[in-house]
């Protein structure tokens, strides 16, 4: 491959909870930094795909189409194993790459779906019941109504986000830096140990046997999204031992890893994603931006540095290799040329 394509395959829109007050934005951000290949990647939805798909094709960008689950391994949870979640053991994240558009998932699949967002939704709305006992014994003059949240900050999906900026909203309209207010306000009070924290029911988390089904069915790749190094260059249990892992991922049927760039530095991302695509994986890469703070969409690491020749070049194959899979292609070469077609118009 001579060409290579700048790509972020992983980004939330406001069908989940973003940095985006829109796709538009997201698309036309994208188009402006000269990121070609975009794949939308929400927690528990395929809501958003024709959005997406319509958005990028007015701006000549490539639709990637994935999906974000938290699932749980009762296997490393009994172990006490931390994965991907570093302070919940067996918890796991996981992402589908290149699921159909339009979605196809039906049957028991889309009902499973169906039930773990609404029990995500059920324990958002119970947070925010907890939040306004807290608000009135505080002595503040303020109640947040789910239904207008609902209506005026989402597309259906809450997350706790959502409570956090209905607040900051309520509370300090003029914030001079609004995703730092609405964090800090996250951290008090949202968070385990806060105020109107209200821990997430078990039914919350599919097995991950389960998700992988489900991902399997929506037409998608089951991935793994790596941690790897934290800011005091920790790793989790699972992840240190990168040969362990690796292994332990193709036994559960999974041949498909990301990272978030801006956790890691450079040369554990070129270590961990180098090694992984040498032993068969598909490797990509995303920025996430389901925070508030409005962050650039080509991707850099935590050293605040573009991506390295090696790291653009794992990335593009990744990316390739994903469309090809989502379009029904035999090879990753017809994804590559599926791709330019429509960059290069």
């Amino acid at each position: 491959m001579s060409t290579i394509i700048d790509v972020n395959a992983h980004l939330h829109t406001p069908y989940s909870f973003s940095a985006f007050d829109s796709i538009g934005q997201a698309v036309d951000m994208a188009a402006r930094e000269g990121v070609k290949v975009v794949g939308i990647n929400d927690f528990y939805s395929m809501d958003g795909y024709g959005e997406w798909k319509e958005e990028c094709a007015r701006r000549n960008l490539f639709p990637l189409f994935n999906i974000e689950f938290i699932s749980l391994n009762q296997e490393d949870q009994a172990a006490g194993l931390r994965v991907n979640d570093p302070n919940n053991p067996g918890r796991t994240y996981l992402s589908g790459k290149g699921l159909n558009c339009p979605p196809t998932l039906s049957g028991a699949p889309k009902r499973q779906l169906e039930e773990v967002k609404a029990e995500s939704n059920a324990q958002v709305e119970r947070m925010c019941a907890k939040l306004n006992d807290w608000l009135k014994a505080d002595g503040k003059d303020i109640q947040l109504d789910i239904n207008e949240i609902k209506k005026n900050l989402t597309k259906g999906q809450l997350r706790e986000r959502h409570l956090a900026k209905a607040l900051r909203m309520a509370l300090y309209p003029d914030a001079e830096n609004p995703a730092k207010t609405e964090n800090e306000l996250r951290s008090k009070l949202l968070k385990a140990g806060g105020a109107a924290f209200v821990p997430e029911d078990p039914k919350a988390f599919l097995p991950m046997e389960t998700v992988c089904d489900i991902i399997r069915a929506a037409g998608g790749i089951p991935t793994y999204p790596f941690l790897a190094d934290d800011a005091k260059g920790n790793f989790t249990d699972f992840e240190g031992d990168l040969m362990k892992a690796a292994d332990t991922l193709r036994k559960r049927g999974i041949g498909s890893v990301e990272f978030i760039t801006t956790r890691n530095t450079t040369a554990v991302l070129e270590q961990y994603a180098g090694y992984l695509e040498d032993e068969g994986f598909i490797v990509t890469f995303g920025s996430e931006h389901n925070t508030p703070a409005l962050e650039p969409i080509r991707l850099r690491t935590r050293d605040n540095e573009v991506l390295s020749e090696k790291l653009r070049a794992i990335n593009w194959r990744g990316a390739c290799s994903v469309a090809a899979h989502q379009a029904g292609l035999d090879s990753p070469a017809a994804g590559e040329d599926l791709i330019l077609k429509t960059v290069l118009q």
